[in-house]
């Protein structure tokens, strides 16, 4: 049984060579299976390619893709996914805060007959900000996204052969992955591990980075915004609708006291005025997302890779 690691790297110079070492050592302990180690630089600045390519050229189970430019982790995983040859594929992180000692338990859960199988973090060491800010996104996401995602649950799963040609068939531009691997269904099951921490380098997420792949994800999977956009229209109007009531039952109650405030015109400015632009922009989000599906245009650009033609046969 042949099983593909893929892991998306991104100017990660100093932890490409520890990450290969630690997982070669733990695949020694599986020789049972046959394994392919997929790595994807995704237009890295550093000497992260180059360190590839010297890897790559030591343990010929390494292949190596290489993106004309920075397209992003999802197109990385995607790409990893076209080229893919095992049956079932095995997604990682470049910075072994995806312990690769779960590799063995995952293939047998594989081997149990699950199609998908997620590992689960905890968040012992994690920032408290940064936990913080993940539980509202996950309870905000499984109010508002058409599929569940799980806390703790992040891109470092196994998939079987069906379930990669299923994502691979979802060819949108606009990719949500963790919301696609649920999306398509399948058995699957979670293991759990203790959170490890980065070893080297510098985290590539910044908190803009993560806001903006939440945000992503909740508009992909999910017309809530535009259907609470509505209502909160319908809702001003009504306050609207009280505010003349009570403006004319004031003046027929005491015409000498109607007279008009400062106060009450400014707020009714700035309130629906705030409004409309809260409408207009979130319109504009999925105008956006329109407007990056329809161009057509690839995910990502292999610029340069060592897998020759019949290599995934």
């Amino acid at each position: 049984m042949k099983i593909t690691i893929l892991i998306p790297f991104y100017n990660e110079e100093e932890m490409i060579e520890k990450t290969h070492q630690v997982l070669s050592k733990e695949l020694k302990t599986m020789v049972e299976f046959e394994f392919e180690l997929l790595y994807v630089n995704d237009g890295s600045t550093d000497h992260t390619l180059e360190l590839m390519r010297k890897i790559a050229e030591q343990d010929e189970r390494v292949k190596y893709l290489s993106f004309s430019r920075n397209f992003g982790k999802e197109a990385g995983m995607l790409a990893g996914f076209d080229h893919a040859s095992g049956e079932a594929v095995i997604i990682m992180d470049g910075d072994l805060q995806n312990p690769p000692y779960l590799i063995k338990e995952m293939i047998a859960k594989y081997q149990e007959g699950y199609d998908v199988v997620n590992a689960k973090r905890s968040r012992d060491g994690e920032r408290k900000t940064t936990s913080f800010f993940a539980k509202i996104f996950y309870k905000v996401a499984n109010t508002m996204m058409d599929v569940e995602l799980t806390d703790g649950v992040s891109d470092f799963r196994l998939l079987s052969r069906p379930a990669i040609n299923a994502i691979t068939s979802l060819r949108e531009y606009n990719r949500f992955s963790k919301g696609l691997f649920s999306w398509i269904g399948f058995k699957e099951t979670v293991i759990e591990y203790e959170n490890e921490l980065r070893q080297a380098g510098q985290t590539k997420w910044s908190f803009k980075k993560s806001l903006n792949y939440a945000l992503d994800g909740i508009l992909s999977f999910s017309n809530h915004p535009l259907r609470m956009i509505f209502g909160l229209g319908l809702t001003c109007i009504a306050i609207a609708g009280l505010y003349i009531i009570w403006l004319l039952f004031n003046y027929f109650s005491d015409p000498s006291q109607a007279v008009s405030g400062y106060f009450t015109t400014i707020f009714t400015i700035v309130f629906f005025g705030g409004v409309q632009l809260v409408s207009i922009g979130v319109l504009g989000e999925y105008i956006g997302k329109i407007f990056y599906e329809v161009k057509g245009r690839p995910h990502y650009i292999i610029e340069e890779s060592n897998i020759k033609k019949g290599d995934q046969e």
